[in-house]
């Protein structure tokens, strides 16, 4: 059976890898595209890159009638998810969001990062979107959708998706100081600001720069707190690389008292364990760290741990911030939610050089 799919904001870098993504998917077939600025341009047009695989082009948010849609991707920016899911879910298509607005379970903590929530009754309902870690919210949506609902998926950020990977296992496992904090320093290209050209991320200041950015006030850190249950213990520190695709988190994990340190070799075990059945997720060898250039252009995630003398856990995840940071992941949740396989459509392998 073929779903027909809509994305709304297709022509930012999120939404056009959706577009990526979906015009080659074997199950979603994409109908609707949309961006309001681009409204009757050929995809083609804009993005060279899809000459001669869709002629589909842009409409607008107002003027598409998703109707007919049985899974609407929103590529929206924060506080518009919130506005245009309501609607949506009550024509019944299933949701999946990519921005922050269905992430936060408390409204309160939303409201206090961002502004007030105007849907705070959906956040109980959306299911958190990091398959790896929240495949039981993601299981209880697929039943809820083949029951008939309209369900709601908010997808896990870049940044928090990286980060958690890299350190769930060692969390969970019970390793690590429940009191101490966490630090996680985290690195992405370009595209993860967006596609509007700011000072930042203008070429000429982006290029041959490396920077700090949001120090101690960054809006994922409320959400990586949530995923691992590191409540105000998290020192979150994203920085800005020039690259257009690519992030990469290395998450300083002091050891819990008592627990005797284990070996890098020790922990490599643990990790593959805990992800042997996540097809997208690879835990590299003792002493080989992961790199952003071999998932670049996928929606595969590269672990990798190791032993620090100081009492440490050093544990690193590479994503691409377009693929399994955002539009992939995105791809991935709604295989899930309709019963498909969760790779179907993702089973890319980044350029090798």
């Amino acid at each position: 059976m073929t779903y027909r799919a809509g994305v709304v904001g297709a022509a930012g870098f999120a939404g056009i890898e959706l577009v990526r993504i979906l015009a080659r998917h074997p199950e979603f077939e994409l109908v609707a595209a949309t961006s309001d600025a681009l409204a009757g341009t050929r995809i083609a047009q804009v993005y060279p890159a899809f000459t001669g695989v869709t002629d589909l082009a842009f409409s607008t948010h107002e003027g598409t009638d998703f109707g007919s849609c049985d899974v609407v991707f929103l590529a929206v920016p924060h506080k518009a998810a919130m506005g245009m899911a309501p609607d949506l879910l009550a024509a019944g298509a299933t949701v999946v969001d990519l921005s922050a607005d269905f992430r936060l379970k408390d409204p309160a903590v939303y409201e206090q990062w961002y502004a007030p929530h105007t849907a705070p009754d959906l956040l109980a309902r959306a299911a958190f979107g990091l398959p790896e870690l929240t495949g039981d919210e993601l299981a209880a949506a697929a039943e809820r959708r083949a029951a008939g609902e309209a369900v709601l998926v908010g997808c896990a950020g870049c940044y928090p998706t990286a980060t958690s990977l890299a350190a769930a296992p060692a969390i969970r496992a019970g390793l690590v100081d429940a009191a101490a904090p966490v630090v996680a320093d985290a690195v992405s290209g370009v595209t993860g600001a967006g596609k509007k050209a700011t000072e930042r991320t203008h070429f000429c200041f982006a290029n041959e720069n490396v920077e700090a950015y949001g120090v101690g006030t960054h809006r994922h850190t409320p959400e990586i707190e949530q995923i691992l249950g590191l409540e105000g213990r998290l020192v979150f520190t994203p920085h800005l690389a020039p690259l257009n695709r690519g992030l990469l988190s290395t998450v300083t994990l002091p050891l819990a008292p008592g627990v005797k340190a284990p070996t890098t070799e020790e922990l490599v075990a643990l990790y593959r364990d805990f992800y042997e059945m996540s097809p997208l997720v690879s835990v590299m060898d003792a002493g080989v760290q992961p790199r952003t250039a071999s998932v670049a252009g996928t929606c595969r995630a590269q672990v990798g741990v190791a032993a620090h003398p100081a009492g440490v856990i050093v544990a690193t995840g590479a994503i691409d911030n377009l693929g399994k940071g955002a539009a992939g992941q995105g791809v991935q949740c709604a295989n899930i939610v309709f019963g498909l396989p969760e790779t179907c459509g993702l089973e890319e392998i980044a350029n090798p050089v």
